[in-house]
């Protein structure tokens, strides 16, 4: 644990506004122990978001015992300071919702939230909690309230499991090992309940992807092994806003994290059928705006961009940044305005919008002067400030849904 001097504490009391921050795009990742040790290693990823804040607090449950904690910041790869206070403390930092009778880790960000931006971080801490994790007969089971959205759950190795309450991916970790993973898309609590049991013998690791099983002569194809993404790991969202419907355009935003080693550019290929325009990008991490170029058709070929097929109409928005470095991560955002009048318009005077979306988390924020009629897909539904009705969809599978939404005018 990493402890900080006193004019540096007394820095953070008399400037509470800083250090408050609000908690976004969290995911958790539980790594249970041998079942005897009644502990599980706690991996969770999170977001600050409050511009200006200097701080993240995160609460340390209660009926937890608590060790081994670290800090990380998930940009430069480096350790963060951060120190474990009690929840009167949390209040008197600027921590307003603190509960006196619980503990907090109290984290110093590497630098306040930009303005627009965001910094992310990650707590690796275990808790020992006889009463989430426990035997009962030869099963052990992990039964626990996760109020995170996002969550992973992973069996200790030799164990298979027995049975599970919230639907989920079950996933093959590359040493064997068991893994849970689930979106909550319910605005409550899930309630996990996960038994698992011990194999008569150690499992062997998993086949590399791609390999085939041979098939009797004469029964078809051989099986071919493939990956199979972690739904609740993928970190891509957008938001789209649309204009009036008469215009066919809508303006975006899209999020996602870059770790690949050395990579430097984003290629946004347009989908057909639309055209760009406007387009501006910015690092999360640090707030810094980034340069931006269209090319479309030979232009595409010309710079040698890794983009096929190319047909004369085919439009690229190319985002240059910083080369990646070994053990580091961009989060970035890019905006744009799209026109596309085969998925976007008047039909009559309905406003229609058809759009298949593969990302886990979409929103729709619908033109002033507009209510909801028709959702294929479910959404949760709300009314921003300025009247205007938001849908957002999250989906926990792996593959696309096909949004066809309906609106008219209030007036």
């Amino acid at each position: 644990m990493n402890t900080w001097s006193a004019p540096l504490l007394s820095l953070l009391f008399a400037a509470p506004l800083g250090a408050q921050s609000a908690a976004e795009d969290e995911y958790t990742r539980y790594e249970l122990l041998a079942p005897e040790t009644a502990s599980f290693r706690i991996l969770y990823d999170v977001t600050a978001s409050t511009p200006g804040a200097r701080f993240f607090f995160n609460p340390i449950r209660k009926g937890s015992v608590a060790r081994d904690e670290s800090v990380l910041d998930l940009a430069s790869g480096q350790p963060l300071d951060f120190e474990v206070v009690s929840g009167t403390a949390a209040r008197e930092a600027g921590q307003s919702e603190a509960d006196p009778d619980t503990q907090y880790i109290r984290v110093r960000l590497p630098r306040p939230v930009p303005a627009v931006g965001e910094v992310r971080i990650r707590i690796d801490k275990t808790y020992e909690d006889k009463k989430s994790y426990f035997r009962e007969g030869e099963l052990l089971v992990f039964d626990r309230p996760l109020g995170i959205r996002k969550n992973s759950v992973v069996l200790p190795a030799g164990y298979e499991l027995f049975s599970l309450n919230v639907p989920s991916q079950v996933l093959s970790e590359p040493d064997g090992r068991i893994n849970v993973s689930f979106i909550n898309t319910y605005p409550a609590s899930a309630p996990l309940i996960l038994r698992a049991r011990a194999l008569p013998r150690p499992a062997p690791a998993p086949a590399a992807a791609g390999s085939t099983t041979a098939a009797p002569a004469g029964s078809g194809p051989s099986l071919v092994d493939a990956p199979v993404p972690e739904r609740a790991r993928e970190e891509t969202e957008i938001v789209y806003f649309l204009k009036q419907p008469e215009t066919h355009s809508f303006a975006l935003y899209h999020d996602f994290t870059e770790r690949r080693e050395g990579v430097d550019k984003y290629l946004n290929v347009v989908r057909a059928g639309s055209k760009v325009s406007d387009p501006s990008a910015r690092l999360l991490d640090t707030g810094e705006e980034l340069s931006t170029e269209t090319l479309r058709g030979e232009e595409i070929a010309k710079a040698g961009l890794d983009v096929s097929p190319i047909a004369p109409d085919t439009e690229v928005v190319v985002v240059r940044f910083p080369p990646v470095k070994r053990g580091q991560s961009h989060r970035l955002r890019i905006e744009e305005t799209y026109t596309d009048p085969g998925r976007f318009g008047l039909v009559g005077d309905e406003l229609v919008w058809h759009r298949s979306f593969g990302r886990p988390r979409n929103e729709v924020v619908l033109p002033d002067g507009w209510y909801l009629t028709v959702s294929s897909i479910p959404a949760t539904v709300s009314t921003g400030s300025d009247g205007r009705i938001r849908l957002v969809f999250v989906n926990p599978r792996p593959d696309a849904i096909d949004v066809f939404l309906k609106a008219r005018r209030r007036g």
